[in-house]
C-alpha cells in the first residue's frame, strides 16, 4: 500500500510538473512570436517610410520636370518674329511693324504704336539739308519744353540704306496711362532725312531697358525716297 500510494504521488507530481513546464513553454514561444512580430512590423514601417519619401521626392521632382518653362521678355521688347508692311508717304515709303494701331499726331504726324512702343513719322518742307548743329541748337530746345523729364541728348550723323542722316538720341517720359495711370522711361531715337527741299523725321521709341536695336534698325534702314 505505501509503494502504490508512493508510486500515485510521484505520478501526480511529475504530471503537475510536466504540466508546469508546458505552460511556461508556450508563454516563453507566445512571447517569442509577439516580439519576431513586433519587430516584423517594427522593420516593416522603417522601411516603407524611406519607400513612401522616395516616392514623394519622385513624384514632385516628376511634376518640377514637367512643368512648362516660364517665358519671359522685357516689356517693350519686340519679338524676333515681328513682320513688317510698307507705309507710303508724301515722297517716301518705310517699312513699319505689320498689326500695329495707326493714328494721325498733332502737326500732321503718322503714328504707329503697339503696347509700349511708337514708330512716329512726319513730313514737311525744308529749305536747308538739317546738321548736328541746327538739331542741337533748335531741335533739342523745342523737345527739352516738350518731352517730360527730356534728358541725355546727343546728335550724330549715321549711314542708311537712303544715305547721310542726322540721329538724335534721348530719354523722357511716357504720356501717363489713362488706365493703370503707369509712366514709363522711354529711349528715342529720331532720325532727320531730307531730300530736295522735302524732309522727314522718322522718330522710334521705347522702355530704356528693351532691346530693340535689331526692329529699330530694320525700319530706319527700310527708309527710301521714291
Amino acid at each position: 500500500m505505501t509503494v502504490r500510494s508512493g508510486d500515485s504521488l510521484e505520478g501526480s507530481g511529475m504530471a503537475a510538473h510536466v504540466r508546469t513546464s508546458a505552460a511556461v513553454g508556450l508563454a516563453l514561444v507566445a512571447a517569442v512570436t509577439a516580439g519576431c512580430s513586433g519587430s516584423g512590423s517594427g522593420s516593416t514601417a522603417s522601411k516603407s517610410s524611406p519607400r513612401a519619401t522616395a516616392a514623394q521626392s519622385s513624384s514632385s521632382g516628376g511634376a518640377q520636370n514637367n512643368a512648362a518653362p516660364t517665358e519671359s521678355n522685357p516689356p517693350g521688347d519686340i519679338p524676333d518674329n515681328q513682320a513688317y508692311v510698307p507705309f507710303r508717304g508724301p515722297g517716301f515709303t518705310v517699312k513699319v511693324p505689320e498689326g500695329w494701331a495707326q493714328t494721325q499726331r498733332d502737326g500732321g504726324a503718322t503714328a504707329f504704336t503697339d503696347k509700349l512702343n511708337t514708330v512716329r513719322i512726319n513730313a514737311h518742307s525744308a529749305s536747308t539739308a538739317p546738321t548736328t548743329g541746327s538739331v542741337t541748337n533748335t531741335v533739342v530746345p523745342q523737345l527739352r519744353v516738350q518731352v517730360p523729364k527730356f534728358a541725355a541728348p546727343k546728335v550724330s550723323e549715321v549711314t542708311r540704306h537712303a544715305g547721310r542722316v542726322v540721329l538724335l538720341t534721348y530719354q523722357g517720359d511716357s504720356p501717363k496711362d489713362p488706365v493703370t495711370g503707369k509712366v514709363v522711361r522711354d529711349a528715342f531715337e529720331r532720325y532727320t532725312f531730307y531730300r530736295s527741299g522735302h524732309e522727314v523725321n522718322l522718330t522710334l521709341s521705347g522702355p530704356v531697358n528693351a532691346d530693340n536695336v535689331d526692329p529699330w534698325r530694320i525700319i530706319s534702314d527700310s527708309f527710301a525716297w521714291r
